[in-house]
């Protein structure tokens, strides 16, 4: 159980913690592919046609995780459960990594795994956007798919049994690897603590594999532990939220603790497609699904706020999902 392993320690002064990225060496940056992962943009969402009815004291922030290379938030828990296995001697040289994933990950697996000199093997459901379908073949990575109406479910069920079968694969299992968790308790909360100047009142963030909401509120619970955590789940279990899971109903990722969130809202996918189009056509930001879906809560849980500095996180753009018809919907 995760309370093995994690103890919350008492408020502090945030120190400057080991981050993913190196420092620069010599004074000049090193120009590798990883080194461009974090340090994303943190965004003021302003526009009157999304904000409308917010108080004025109310502020909206949203991390742009697409400025990573692999396109989303993503990229940084595969960075960081890559170099971990690594390091553990568990994923050497020769080996395949495997895992299930409903797209981004698996993209930022076969990205990096590409770099690395790593064969990449991923199970994933079988309705997945075209699009993401080709950017993993792009990368050259084997791609497995599963039943639909099983859902991520599914693929993680089909992950487990060739894990079981092929003692050459190392199976990253992002939903119960706490290096998961871990790459956004080094990297992502900080950026948000020192882009707010610690200011940051509330966090809002999807749950998938529930990496992002959990390793940031452990990490902005240190540094101010009158923050308020919000998650963000689907409300139901057939839904169009990709990446997104309805807790109650889907296999619960090991690395999921329910305490962490002091609220949990429900959206629904036809606000979340509301909210996509709303972004794209007046903030100019072309996000996916599960970024509107964030947008969309945040919105609506500020209404009622007075001197607040909300951050949520945007975890890709929007052109993983054109083939998704309700882009050609009106406003």
């Amino acid at each position: 159980m995760l309370s093995q392993i994690y103890t919350p320690t008492p408020y502090r002064p945030a120190p400057v913690l080991p981050q993913l990225n190196r420092a620069p060496e010599n004074g000049r940056f090193p120009h590798t592919l990883e080194e461009q992962i974090g340090n994303t943009p943190l965004l003021r969402l302003d526009r009157t046609a999304v904000i409308a009815g917010l108080h004025t004291s109310v502020a909206l922030y949203a991390k742009a995780e697409w400025f990573n290379p692999g396109g989303s938030v993503k990229d940084r828990p595969a960075l960081n459960i890559i170099r971990t296995a690594e390091r553990q001697g568990l994923l050497r040289p020769g080996m395949t990594i495997l895992d299930a994933t409903s797209g981004n990950t698996g993209i930022a697996y076969a990205m990096l795994g590409a770099a690395r000199g790593y064969r990449v093997k991923l199970v994933l459901p079988d309705n997945v956007t075209p699009e993401r379908k080709a950017i993993l073949r792009a990368y050259g990575a084997e791609l497995i798919f599963t039943d639909p109406l099983e859902g991520a479910d599914g693929a993680i069920r089909e992950a487990h049994r060739i894990k079981a079968s092929d003692p050459n694969v190392y199976h990253a299992d992002q939903y119960n690897n706490p290096a998961n968790w871990m790459a956004h308790y080094l990297t992502t909360a900080n950026e948000i603590w020192r882009q707010t100047n610690g200011a940051i009142t509330h966090f809002i963030a999807g749950m998938g594999t529930s990496g992002t909401f959990m390793g940031n509120a452990r990490r902005l619970r240190e540094l101010n532990p009158a923050i308020r955590f919000i998650s963000v789940q689907p409300d139901s279990p057939m839904n169009g939220l990709e990446g997104l899971k309805h807790m109650p109903t889907a296999i619960v990722p090991g690395i999921y603790d329910e305490t962490l969130a002091d609220e949990n809202i429900w959206v629904r996918t036809e606000d979340a497609y509301a909210m996509a189009r709303q972004l794209a056509q007046t903030e100019g930001l072309f996000v996916g699904v599960s970024a509107a879906a964030a947008v969309a809560t945040a919105v609506r849980y500020a209404q009622n706020l007075r001197h607040a500095v909300i951050v949520t996180v945007m975890p890709d753009n929007g052109f993983k999902y054109l083939s998704e018809s309700f882009w050609n919907e009106q406003k």
